[in-house]
């Protein structure tokens, strides 16, 4: 008797458990619009010196414009590459013209998405250094409104594989969205709407998450209290990790190293500028060439390196910087040209918002790093931002050492509690 209420017992939580756990994991209930639509096999472009140099001036000049001079900067260029590349496929005559300009340089849009769905594939994923990519799409369910061109979508699934939902753009789409970048990001960034707006009718989202550890993980030895010099003067005692790195460098103006993560495949770039160089005049005179210079004139010798803990999220809206860098008409809700992506009702389509989310974790074991973009787009009926010791503002990036382009790329200006 005692072993089948102890049984019965046992049943009843295993029940309860598996209610519990179905009540809490995250799910779309919006329409799949890729029912039917598969990627296409596509041959893709080896990423090759003209595709890094040019995706190497676009990450260094996005990140100049969109890096705050006081705080904290993160953002992933790569991220931002992929939603707005996947949102030029939609775009036609004068404003596909200035996105593949600003997207790819001298790269048209074609051209690009073989470069695109090349790189990412080949980009390393492995158990102690992982690096995924997800892509979204979400579309105001209204036929009377708005209308989605087939070849848009196709085009997306077989560059991007991005996953397309049609919905009601109501509360329950919105948990549908920030449920999706959640789990795209391993739980790193909680959301990325806040609301859906009257005026928005469709969405594209990517999501990247880094996680990996170091190829050589820090000991408790090694972690000691310093003082970390912010922005504004004032001295923070932080814990410093302490370790012996084999690859130094120097490009004139900044010294730095280079620390691998698990693999090999992955690897931190610091850099710290001179003494006599604040961080904003060193940031003006960074470009994607010189980066690019500075990684491939690496010096193997020992360095002696201390590297603060640290962690923070960003958050910054892109449109003015990508005004500035030459792509304006896909902002304007008059000369926008979308027509490649689908027709609304209540007027002409264009980008209402291009907003950018990051999240970095650096410690003794390694590094996690999240970034999520949402491209919005609206219509125009509803018309409405030797020794190296990183003990002040730094430059940090994440690159894939395949390329050397930044996955990610940062500074640190403080230290936050």
């Amino acid at each position: 008797m005692k072993k089948c209420i102890i049984l019965a017992f046992s049943i009843l939580l295993l029940a309860a458990i598996t209610l519990n756990l179905t009540a809490c994991a995250p799910t779309v209930q919006a329409a799949d619009l890729m029912a039917g639509i598969s990627g296409k096999t596509v041959q893709g472009k080896s990423a090759d010196a003209k595709f890094i140099g040019n995706t190497a001036d676009f990450a260094l000049d996005l990140f100049k414009k969109t890096s705050s001079e006081e705080k904290n900067s993160l953002i992933s260029p790569l991220s931002v590459l992929l939603a707005l590349a996947m949102t030029a496929n939609g775009a036609d005559n004068q404003t596909l013209s200035e996105m593949e300009a600003v997207l790819g340089g001298d790269i048209g849009l074609e051209e690009l998405n073989e470069y695109l769905f090349s790189y990412v594939r080949n980009l390393p994923n492995d158990k102690k250094s992982k690096l995924t990519v997800a892509n979204s799409i979400w579309f105001r369910e209204d036929k009377n409104r708005l209308t989605v061109e087939k070849d848009f979508l196709q085009k997306n699934a077989d560059y991007y594989n991005a996953a397309a939902y049609k919905s009601p753009f109501d509360g329950q789409t919105l948990k549908d969205i920030n449920n999706w970048v959640k789990e795209n990001t391993d739980g790193m960034i909680e959301k990325i709407l806040d609301q859906i707006d009257d005026d928005a009718v469709m969405y594209l989202i990517n999501a990247i998450v880094f996680d990996a550890e170091w190829e050589t993980v820090y000991n408790k030895a090694n972690v000691r209290e310093d003082s970390f010099t912010a922005i504004d003067g004032n001295k923070q005692t932080v814990d410093f990790m302490h370790s012996e790195e084999n690859i130094y460098l120097d490009d004139g103006r900044a010294t730095g190293f280079i620390k691998p993560y698990a693999g090999n495949k992955y690897s931190f770039v610091a850099l710290l500028p001179n003494e006599e160089i604040a961080i904003g005049e060193y940031l003006d005179m960074l470009s994607g060439e010189g980066f690019l210079q500075t990684i491939d004139g690496a010096i193997n010798t020992t360095v002696s390196a201390a590297l603060p803990k640290f962690s923070y999220d960003y958050k910054i809206q892109m449109n003015d910087a990508l005004k500035a860098m030459g792509m304006p008409q896909a902002f304007s809700p008059v000369q926008a040209d979308f027509n490649k992506l689908g027709q609304s009702s209540r007027g002409n389509i264009y980008i209402g918002e291009v907003l950018h989310k990051t999240f970095i974790q650096v410690d003794e074991l390694g590094t996690r790093a999240g970034a999520v973009t949402k491209v919005e787009m609206k219509d125009e009926a509803y018309i409405e931002t030797k020794i190296v010791n990183l003990d002040r503002p730094f430059v940090y990036a994440i690159i894939d050492n395949a390329s050397k382009l930044p996955v990610f790329i940062g500074t640190v200006m403080e230290i936050a509690d």
